[in-house]
């Protein structure tokens, strides 16, 4: 009787431990870039300066992916995107998009069991 109810301490234990840590570090931790977008985006992507600038918080990363190639390449016409996006690596880029992805929103985006950022 003692070590089940020993056993169940320790499972609960597990189990709350477990949801109180974050997967990695790379996960949570802000890309050093997303610093500049912070600047017309706000902090986390969630406060845009301006109505007429996006929220990026919670957009899917393959999205946020494309809108920056596309703003890199020329096929989005923003100036000031396009100068944003010309200094950033396929790298950089997914780590932006994976982390806008992941910071809290108001913005209504399903979540997609099988959605996987490229």
């Amino acid at each position: 009787m003692i070590a089940a109810m020993n056993f169940k301490r320790i499972l609960i234990a597990a189990v709350l431990a477990g949801l109180a840590l974050p997967a990695s570090a790379a996960e949570t931790a802000a890309p050093e870039k997303a610093a500049v977008c912070a600047a017309c985006h706000g902090p986390g992507g969630g406060k845009p300066i301006l109505p007429e600038y996006p929220s990026l918080a919670g957009q899917y990363s393959n999205y946020l992916q494309h809108a920056l190639h596309e703003y890199k390449d020329g096929k989005r016409k923003n100036p000031v995107m396009a100068a944003q996006a010309a200094g950033l690596s396929d790298a950089d880029i997914k780590a932006l998009a994976l982390y806008f992805e992941s910071q809290e929103t108001t913005l209504f985006t399903p979540k997609i069991p099988s959605h996987k950022a490229r």
